[in-house]
């Protein structure tokens, strides 16, 4: 297979097709990285009949489709562009088949000559930190309205600056497979209305806000609130996100400073899920180092979801997430044979968050806990009726595994009650339901990036 690369140079981008790629690259991406057969038969690969929700109906085939003129190796953010179609906000209407390898190391937040951007490059010259501190302190502005004014807008601004670079849409039939070694740092990778799309061996870090939001009216003390997940579905169908890795790298919320009492946060989502997006299987993925993990569902208002948001979710890694690992509105979620790792209480909110119309139905996930941790808090009753739970095993430290029910440690200390039966029964598997006690090995063992041979 020749393989289709597109090269930037300024704002445009021109094609050169050959077996290696050598010359006319930036520095940084001057390599002959060349996909490996086993590469090549991945990106071909299709979501197997029955391996959950987004096998149904259609199935998910992504780009496998694609002919040789759409097969595209990409090395920085102009690359990729390019290859989704040329527009990095428009992308999304481009619904040609394609396959997209990752090599090297992709930054979003880069020039397109891929010279690096600092938050200072993207504020609005009406814009600092420091003025918006002062304009909006809860002493001065109070906690009754969210900020409003000339330095809110001018915040405003200057977060639609850094969206135009670091947002990148997707469109429908598209395959994108990481190469060994590659990383996507500081993006917002959008799937927003496509259908049929194939993510796999993606790491992905970092998606930071430069100016996250203010809010004194979200909860008792108010919060920050930052605008970009490091992968969005919104309204999008038939999505298989595979042997994948997200995470905050190394800039984690828990290290940033405090304004208003609050932690300055500037991540949102590693993967969420809303805005009616349907028929989604994620499996074998890594989530780790992060705060607000999935979001599944993102309003309690009756409308577009209800009969959507059916997801599968299984045989990966959550470790050391504080929250939404997920939190689910309306949609029927099969959530099985997936490892939890909560040994930093310092951290830890909850994992299963059972919200409104949820129907969640767990089954043979293992828990490693803190004896910090108390086992009620694993759920979290954000307004649902009921969880099916199954097989759960929970460990604490090096002692051995016992069985636990979340949904009876929670109900035992909490109310109101979480019934337990969600109403459904999962169907769509593609192979036996491995046995919990030995789920902790198996995902450890294969979840996440680089573990696929590539």
């Amino acid at each position: 297979m020749r393989i289709r690369t597109l090269v930037a140079i300024g704002a445009s981008a021109v094609t050169v097709t050959a077996s290696i790629v050598v010359a006319n690259l930036p520095a940084q991406a001057a390599t002959t990285t060349t996909p490996s057969t086993m590469a090549q038969q991945l990106a071909r690969q299709t979501l197997a009949t029955g391996d959950g929700w987004a096998a149904s109906g259609t199935g998910t085939t992504g780009g496998s489709a694609a002919d040789d003129a759409h097969v595209f190796t990409v090395r920085n953010r102009a690359e990729l562009v390019a290859a989704l179609g040329g527009d990095n906000l428009t992308n999304g209407t481009n619904a040609t088949s394609k396959i997209i390898y990752v090599a090297g190391g992709i930054e979003a937040n880069v020039d397109d000559a891929d010279t690096p951007l600092t938050c200072a490059d993207y504020a609005d010259p009406a814009y600092t930190t420091e003025a918006f501190l002062a304009a909006y302190d809860p002493a001065v502005w109070g906690r009754a309205a969210k900020p409003s004014g000339p330095v809110e807008d001018a915040r405003v601004r200057s977060t639609k600056n850094q969206g135009a670079r670091i947002n990148i849409q997707v469109g429908s039939n598209t395959t994108i497979v990481g190469l060994r070694g590659s990383k996507i740092t500081g993006m917002n990778l959008i799937l927003n209305k496509v259908d049929n799309v194939i993510i796999r061996n993606l790491t992905m870090e970092d998606a930071f806000d430069c100016f996250p939001s203010w809010d004194p009216t979200d909860g008792s003390a108010g919060n920050w609130n930052s605008l970009y997940d490091t992968m969005s579905l919104t309204a999008a169908t038939h999505v298989w996100v595979d042997h994948s890795s997200f995470s905050d790298g190394n800039h984690r919320d828990a290290q940033l400073p405090e304004h208003f009492g609050r932690i300055y946060q500037g991540h949102d989502g590693l993967l969420d899920i809303t805005k009616a997006s349907d028929l989604v299987t994620v499996s074998y993925c890594k989530f780790f180092d992060h705060d607000k993990t999935m979001l599944i569902g993102s309003t309690n208002t009756v409308g577009a979801d209800v009969g959507k948001l059916r997801v599968t979710l299984h045989h990966n890694l959550y470790a050391n997430v504080g929250q939404r690992a997920p939190r689910v509105r309306f949609g029927q979620v099969d959530l099985y044979n997936n490892s939890y790792q909560a040994t930093t209480e310092d951290s830890f909110s909850y994992s299963w968050g059972v919200g409104v119309y949820s129907a969640i139905y767990a089954e043979n996930n293992f828990i490693l806990r803190s004896a910090d941790i108390p086992v009620e808090d694993f759920a979290y009753n954000w307004g649902g009726t009921a969880i099916t739970e199954i097989g759960t095993l929970v460990r604490v430290g090096t002692q051995p595994a016992q069985p636990v029910s979340l949904v009876e440690a929670f109900n035992a200390a909490k109310d109101p009650d979480l019934g337990t039966d969600a109403g459904w029964t999962p169907t769509l598997r593609a192979a036996p339901v491995t046995p919990t006690a030995a789920v902790q090995s198996l995902v450890s063992a294969q979840a996440g990036s680089g573990r696929l041979g590539l």
